[in-house]
């Protein structure tokens, strides 16, 4: 017996870190050491020690087979238990474990997603341990924990709360550190369930600090729920790496659950990616994986994420929907409501009306939409935008465009309220693409009925309604984070080392590695820290129209396969139909790529002339298509452009009708607003990196423009030289290699002399420069996000309050470089604003000096 108890607690101990089918294969080996110990008929000999022993192997091995097997292999050896308990003697712990059997029922319910049978369970069984006033509570402190999960499932979040706070305060009291960190854990899930994606984030960390010290077993699930977290937050990329990390756990432990759980949201994650095909095959995955455990709630739910991937492909390609497809959504939502799936059942119909509308089924659509309940507080925003959407949709299909721009005007509002809640950019910004179908349809609403100034001035306030969002919101102060500086020191440090094996020639792959295991962990706290920031207001079309004043501002949209824009001009607004918007994007990477081969200063004269003519006829073709159709109403004005995503790499000032122009990029009309409302200061900073070569790195020279500037170069150029530097700058001219990061702008970074500076870092400053000139990389480079939204060093800069940011989109020559900045700066000092300064260095030679002018110019 002493054998059997000893694998018993082995079993006990590895069920945490190493999985149930491995606890599984220790148990069912106590089980057999006890049989030859004490024969068959030991059970009814009664000694209490041994008939206690075999209980509780068995209730163990319930929910190991329960999880690797079946629910009903899990549930035979409850019942196996239950005639052993009952030949215990009444004063022995037979009740205590009578009630750890009705627990355990009420676990294994759970995990089959029977979860009114386990809630009952709970209820019953949890009073009596609680009188038990053993000397540590674990067991109430366990079960307190999978009770508030039931809550949560059941979509009960106040029930859910109680249980988690008490059973943290016990966690802690006596020191069980594994339950405090799934206690952690579920906070982090109910935080998710009422819309706190940050404050859901800050307790799934806190929960993996602790896993990651006492034992990373249920690290796995953890990454699961933090996945699902950023799927809320529109992160795809992020959650798919987070599932990809899981799922081979979660094979190799044979946790079938959490497997077919993972691959569901993998599933959900391709689906936002536009994934289709990976969408299906996951979702096809996870559905044959609930089906064998008898899972029937979330197969069903597998089975719609399927019909979602399906109905989505066939409203992008333009087809029209099959009426199979229709009807399966259809009948799929009557099952998933008769399981108690509220939330899934609306996604299905609402998918359904979707399709009704894209075959001219209106009054079908329409009946079916008023079968979908309303949102509730716990309703996933997704879920709240899509039936915005759905509204919308009927209400253009029955002509109704002002009900369709309401439900879009409300939708905007509800999303709103998530975004502002948000910590960390790349959560503000991603949340944009769940509004990002409602904001297409509202501008083509309105652009289809827009005539005249009227017209185009509600085409305007729907532009900077659907896109001025991430660079509205005013940063707010630093909040110290120790775990955060300690991440960002270390990953400083990787990165340096890096880069002296690179000029070694040495292995650099695992500091490549650890700096991103770093940059992930960091990544993760910047999303809970603290909130981005104060939300500004969407600048009025009047404002924006009072504040240009001479200048003249082009906002540009993409209706279908064309493009528009709203010229704002005198107070007045204008709308120009320009040209292709797909050929238009190809022909600016063939440009850019032109710009990139001809970079290099010492390139031989045939190629030179070669690559400048393709480039030269490149731009010709742009500025036609762009430029042409605006060419009256745009005059000789300076232009402040607002364009759409596959524009903010266009070189403008290469296009022949705006060479020489002044001219100013900026993300949303808004942003370019705000830009212009901030204080001047005269201080000059210049900043020199390491390993610039040429004359573009000696920034000493430019000492003759600006006699009275800080310099900061040499060995003195480190990271936090830089940044108490940047504090309070007017200007700042930085020459430094850099990279950018486009899964995370704010880890795009500048190399220094001891490592990167990252422009997270520059966020928090109490007093952003107001002009930052990035005079030796491809630092304006951006990646687009969801919402038109361009994220890189530069948007983050401009979004942590810098004015105005010059800098490089594509690759530049060493010499060209530093004679474009040495002209900028002479025409800097005389006081002329950076668009004009800019507009007349980059004259000489457009196609070798390929900077750009972002934000207020």
């Amino acid at each position: 017996m002493a054998d059997a108890g000893d694998l018993y607690q082995r079993a006990r101990d590895v069920a945490e870190d190493h999985g149930p089918a491995v606890a599984a294969r220790l148990l069912q080996r106590a089980l057999r050491r006890l049989d030859l110990a004490e024969g068959p008929t030991s059970t009814e000999n009664g000694d209490p020690e041994a008939l206690a022993v075999r209980a509780r192997i068995l209730i163990s091995l319930a929910s190991a087979e329960a999880e690797t097997k079946s629910l009903e292999t899990g549930l035979a050896h409850l019942d196996a238990a239950k005639p052993v308990l009952a030949r215990m003697p009444p004063e022995s712990e037979r009740g205590t474990l009578q009630s750890i059997v009705g627990l355990q029922q009420a676990v294994v319910y759970l995990r089959a997603g029977r979860l009114a049978e386990s809630l009952s369970l709970f209820d019953e069984h949890l009073p009596k341990v609680d009188r038990d006033t053993g000397d540590d509570r674990r067991l109430l402190t366990a079960n307190l924990l999978n009770r508030a999960y039931v809550h949560l499932l059941m979509s009960d979040p106040e029930a859910a709360l109680g249980d988690l706070n008490r059973c943290l305060e016990l966690a802690v009291k006596y020191g069980h550190r594994v339950l405090e960190a799934k206690a952690r854990h579920n906070l982090g899930d109910r935080s998710q369930l009422v819309g706190d994606i940050p404050e859901a984030l800050r307790h799934y960390e806190e929960a993996a600090r602790i896993f990651e010290e006492v034992g990373p077993g249920s690290l796995p699930r953890l990454r699961l729920d933090q996945a699902r977290a950023m799927l809320t937050a529109g992160l795809a990329e992020e959650a798919a790496r987070h599932l990809n990390d899981a799922i081979p756990e979660f094979r190799r432990n044979r946790v079938f659950q959490d497997l077919a759980e993972a691959e569901v949201f993998r599933a959900a994650a391709a689906i936002l990616d536009g994934d289709f095909a990976l969408a299906r095959q996951c979702a096809t995955v996870a559905r044959r994986l609930f089906v064998r455990r008898r899972n029937v709630p979330w197969a069903e739910v597998a089975a719609l994420t399927r019909l979602r991937a399906d109905a989505l492909e066939v409203l992008e390609s333009g087809r029209r929907p099959p009426l199979r497809l229709t009807r399966q959504l259809v009948e799929h939502a009557g099952q998933l409501a008769e399981l108690g799936l509220r939330d899934e059942a609306a996604v299905a119909r609402l998918v359904a009306v979707r399709l009704h509308l894209r075959r001219g089924e209106v009054s079908t659509a329409e009946e079916l939409l008023a079968r979908v309940p309303k949102s509730r507080q716990t309703t996933p925003v997704d879920h709240t935008m899509l039936r915005r959407l759905c509204r919308a949709e009927l209400a253009v299909a029955q002509g109704e465009s002002r009900v369709a721009l309401a439900q879009a005007r409300a939708g905007f509002t509800e999303l709103s309220r998530v975004r502002d809640r948000m910590g960390g950019l790349d959560l503000v910004c991603g949340t944009a693409v769940h509004g990002e179908e409602l904001g297409r349809l509202a501008v083509r609403t309105v652009l289809e009925n827009a005539r005249g100034h009227a017209g185009a001035r509600r085409v305007f306030a729907w532009q900077e309604r659907t896109r001025a969002q991430v660079y509205r919101y005013e940063p707010l102060p630093a909040i110290d984070d120790p775990v955060l500086a300690r991440l960002i020191t270390e990953m400083r440090h990787v990165q340096r080392m890096a880069q002296q094996n690179r000029l070694e020639s040495k292995p650099v792959g695992a500091f490549e590695q650890r700096y991103g295991k770093l940059r992930r962990e960091a990544s993760r706290l910047g999303w809970y820290a603290s909130p981005w920031g104060r939300p500004r207001p969407v600048s009025s079309p009047e404002e924006v129209a009072a504040q240009l004043g001479d200048r003249v501002m082009v906002s540009i949209s993409a209706h279908g396969d064309r493009l528009v824009a709203v010229v704002v001009r005198d107070g007045r607004f204008r709308l120009v139909r320009m040209g292709s918007s797909v050929g238009t994007e190809e022909i600016t990477k063939q440009l850019h790529a032109d710009l990139n081969a001809l970079a290099p200063d010492h390139l031989p004269a045939p190629l030179v002339s070669a690559v400048t003519a393709s480039a030269q006829k490149r731009a010709s073709l742009l500025d036609e298509v762009l430029m042409g159709p605006l060419a009256d109403v745009i005059g000789d004005r300076e232009l402040v452009i607002v364009p759409i995503g596959s524009l903010y790499a266009l070189p403008w000032a290469a296009l022949p009708s705006l060479r020489g122009r002044p001219l100013s990029i900026a993300p949303s009309a808004t942003a370019w607003m705000t830009a212009n409302q901030r204080i001047r200061t005269d201080l000059v900073l210049l900043v020199g990196g390491p390993g610039v070569p040429g004359a573009v790195g000696e920034v000493g020279t430019l000492r003759s423009v600006y006699p009275e500037a800080m310099l900061v170069d040499g060995e003195r150029a480190t990271s936090r030289a830089v940044l108490d530097a940047l504090d309070g700058a007017g200007l700042a001219h930085l020459v430094a290699h850099g990279a950018h990061e486009p899964a995370n702008a704010l880890f795009s970074r500048l190399e220094l002399v001891d490592g990167p500076l990252f422009a997270h870092e520059t966020a928090r400053l109490s007093r952003p420069p107001e002009q930052v000139v990035l005079a030796a990389c491809e630092l304006a480079s951006s990646h687009i996000r969801p919402g038109e939204e361009a994220l890189g060093f530069a948007g983050a800069l401009l979004a942590s309050g810098v004015r105005t940011v010059v800098g490089a989109i594509s690759r530049v020559g060493d010499r060209a470089a530093a004679e474009a900045m040495s002209d900028l700066h002479r025409r800097l000092s005389s006081g002329i604003s950076p668009a004009l300064a800019l507009a007349e260095s980059t004259a000489v030679d457009p196609l070798r000096r390929p900077f750009l002018c972002l934000g207020a110019g």
